[in-house]
């Protein structure tokens, strides 16, 4: 197996409020918690390094299900070394890079390819996800089994970007990840009902924009056939980017009959909607489009009743070159790891619908488990390895593209003033962020 990606280190947390509640001293020896409460400054050895948490949250890391780094093949747009460098200043302990890099990471090659370069970055642990088909064709399943044994220990599959559309591939996916537990996430996309002209919410918006419709019923009918073999396979199927309230009834549908299907929601679906299309900016298009406000309801909701298990962010950089065409032709995707606390702080815990610790279960434990990240997502306590994350749940932050940490600056949210500011984030006891200022 590689190294970690920061050696485990000791640190002194004074003061932080745990998940928001009751505020205590954390210990960290070797990259574990070693104690919690009054024993633990007295526990210190001299000389231990101590980050202040006076006012601040103490959360467990955060994790992503859907990071699109884009190394090999695009580092003009994006690099392992600066996605995860963002990732740590946005608070994530653990991404989970997409496959659709170029070359695809369909091999256990290019898996560990990928987990290398995480390792040398440092920045926070990256873990690959595997192609479900070769070259995500749709057609001949990638090395699935390869890529669980290799150094990578891949678990999660993806076509992301293009869904897996035959039924009869999708199947043979399930089957064979059920053998050690793997997980198949889904974009949920019938091509035959929104192609890959498809770039706008379908209904009275697209048609008056002469944009081309992407109907909900698109999502809706993929999440359900998926529901079906997971139930015939007895397999795991993850719902990527959930968009519509058709979306999360599908989802609901599917738990009560028992499938094993969890969801991810993004920041940008959870706030955005269709209607910025109007002004053809190309920041805002991305698969799946924006969606009415009926549908943003829908996904709050369903988020804090836990019908959708986690955030994911889809961060999704680009070029300049990529992004300034007219809208049709602009390529899709937006930044998400440097905003997602922020966002989902303010649109679903300042709003009332759900606390700080729920934040936490969306936003660490939840994805830790759908991706079997043992090191990650756990609950803040003696014995637990020390991935953890300050905020500051009361300071306003206004977005500035020029600070983030991405190669790219395709954020829809420049210029935009949110409350909820990560502080420090930490791996294994070493703090790999600060105030967003990324540490080696």
């Amino acid at each position: 197996m590689s190294r970690p990606a920061t050696e485990p280190s000791d640190l002194l947390i004074t003061g932080a409020s745990l998940l928001g509640r009751t505020s205590a001293d954390v210990l960290v020896r070797e990259g574990v918690i070693a104690a919690v409460g009054p024993d633990a400054a007295t526990d210190a050895a001299a000389g231990t390094p101590r980050v202040d948490g006076d006012g601040l949250v103490l959360l467990p890391g955060f994790v992503d299900l859907h990071t699109h780094l884009r190394e090999p093949g695009r580092e003009d747009a994006e690099t392992v070394r600066t996605g995860s460098a963002a990732a740590a200043a946005g608070g994530f302990t653990a991404v989970l890079a997409m496959a659709n890099t170029s070359p695809v990471t369909d091999t256990a090659e290019a898996a560990e390819r990928v987990l290398d370069l995480g390792v040398a970055a440092g920045h926070c642990d990256v873990q690959p996800i595997g192609a479900v088909t070769k070259g995500l064709e749709g057609a001949e399943l990638a090395e699935l089994g390869l890529m669980h044994r290799s150094r990578a220990r891949v678990r999660v599959f993806s076509d992301d970007g293009r869904c897996v559309h035959d039924a009869r591939v999708m199947r043979r996916a399930l089957e064979y990840v059920r053998a050690f537990d793997g997980v198949i996430s889904q974009h949920s996309q019938d091509p035959t009902l929104a192609g890959p002209s498809a770039c706008c919410h379908e209904g009275e918006l697209s048609g008056r924009l002469g944009l081309t419709g992407w109907p909900a019923v698109a999502e809706s009918s993929i999440i359900a056939r998926d529901a079906e073999l997971a139930l015939h396979t007895g397999s795991r199927v993850h719902v990527a980017h959930v968009s519509t309230a058709e979306g999360v009834e599908a989802v609901r549908w599917a738990k009560r009959r028992g499938a094993r299907i969890t969801a991810e929601v993004t920041p940008h679906h959870l706030v955005l909607t269709t209607d910025l299309l109007t002004g053809y900016d190309p920041v805002y298009k991305v698969n799946p489009p924006l969606r009415p406000a009926e549908d943003v309801e829908a996904l709050r909701e369903a988020l804090a009743d836990g019908t959708i298990d986690a955030v994911a962010t889809d961060h999704a950089p680009h070029a300049r070159h990529d992004k300034e065409h007219a809208f049709p032709d602009a390529a899709f995707g937006m930044l998400g790891l440097e905003t997602a606390f922020a966002v989902v702080h303010d649109v679903m815990v300042d709003s009332g619908r759900i606390d700080l610790a729920t934040l936490a279960e969306r936003m660490s434990h939840a994805p830790a488990r759908i991706a079997g990240l043992t090191e990650h997502g756990r609950a803040i306590g003696v014995g637990a390895p020390a991935q953890l994350v300050l905020v500051d749940p009361t300071d306003r932050i206004t977005v500035d593209p020029a600070t983030s940490h991405s190669l790219s600056r395709n954020t829809p949210f420049a210029g935009h003033t949110l409350t909820g500011r990560v502080r420090t984030t930490i791996l294994r006891g070493r703090v790999t962020a600060a105030d967003g200022e990324v540490r080696n």
